[in-house]
């Protein structure tokens, strides 16, 4: 596979056009400009992440292969009044843990709208995760340590969030020190803003990185946890 060079600005051209065109005959008609544009450079990408990730998180999963580290372009329209067939934009997700794909903390790049998210963690618990995760907060050790990693990110100006709940799961004490974070049904931290110049560019890398980099506390906070 080549290496990476940025994401080439008909990225957006094409997803811009896709919005337009949203139908199986259009896309089928403009499958190699999906495939030249968004998918194969989101694979390089994936390549050279993955390699860069394994500084910091070791156990890094970067398969740069749809329902791996590449959500599929289709949409689940089964239970949408929108039922329009394609994504209109690009998810990238590299995990790591010994758990499977969606139980795992990892690192995302969500690209929409020439805004780009970059986060890290898990958008929503399962529910193995979920109790797993709640038993956590309220370890007087793991729960300190979470308070620790959730300042270290937001002292940096990262948004963490994955509050859910309007009231306390039953069996927790309402007025636990971290009963806040029993609320939230994931635990996700992540900056979100215009595409930058560097998208065009294998800076993208570096550029993404320092932000996974940052957020790397609560990362390590919650692949502890949950590898067990």
């Amino acid at each position: 596979m080549p290496e990476f060079i940025g994401f080439p600005r008909e990225f957006f051209s094409f997803l811009d056009r896709l919005k337009k065109n949203n139908s199986k005959e259009w896309f089928e008609n403009n499958r190699k400009d999906y495939e030249k544009y968004v998918l194969h450079p989101s694979r390089e990408f994936v390549i050279e992440m993955g390699n860069k990730l394994r500084r910091i998180a070791p156990e890094i999963n970067a398969i740069p292969k749809i329902n791996k580290s590449l959500f599929k372009i289709n949409r689940d329209v089964r239970f949408s009044k929108d039922k329009s067939p394609y994504k209109t934009y690009m998810g990238i997700w590299l995990w790591e843990g010994n758990r499977k794909r969606m139980e795992s903390s990892g690192f995302y790049l969500h690209v929409e709208n020439k805004t780009v998210l970059i986060g890290v963690g898990i958008k929503m618990f399962p529910k193995p995760v979920l109790d797993q995760y709640r038993q956590a907060v309220v370890d007087k050790k793991l729960g300190a340590e979470l308070k620790k990693a959730v300042k270290k990110v937001t002292d940096q100006g990262y948004l963490v969030n994955g509050k859910h709940y309007k009231k306390v799961p039953r069996g927790y004490e309402a007025d636990h020190p971290n009963a806040e974070f029993l609320l939230y049904n994931g635990l996700t931290a992540r900056v979100e803003e215009k595409v930058p110049d560097v998208f065009f560019s294998d800076a993208i890398i570096e550029y993404a990185y320092s932000h996974y980099r940052n957020m790397l506390p609560l990362h390590r906070w919650l692949k502890k946890v949950l590898d067990g």
